[in-house]
């Protein structure tokens, strides 16, 4: 069971990952002319790495384009920074309470 939380959460975390240089890319890419901003549908995506497939980052669409066509909204990426933060912080949290049960078990050994 630990073998397979851990997995899910290791996959999690490579999750956050590729989002986290979706956004800085996204950051970076701010005054550059006929960009258009990416990002992942985070639900669909773990399932799909979950169940041994890939990661499709797409175009956000719906977001206000400036006059050299760029669409990256500054505010937006903000708020996913501090939320790709948040969801990386319970990951590791979680990872370290997992680990911590193992080395608990190892070290009282067997009953």
């Amino acid at each position: 069971m630990i073998d397979k939380f851990t997995n899910s959460l290791e996959t999690y975390m490579d999750l956050v990952d590729i989002r986290q240089k979706l956004v800085s890319s996204n950051i970076a890419n701010a005054d550059t002319p006929g960009y258009k901003t990416q990002d992942l549908d985070f639900k669909a995506s773990f399932q799909s790495l979950l169940d041994g497939g890939t990661v499709r980052p797409a175009t956000v669409s719906g977001l206000a384009t400036k006059n050299d066509g760029n669409n990256v909204d500054l505010d937006r990426e903000a708020r996913l920074l501090a939320e790709n933060a948040m969801r990386f912080n319970v990951a590791a949290s979680l990872m370290r309470s997992s680990i911590q049960q193992v080395k608990e078990a190892i070290k009282e050994g067997p009953s």
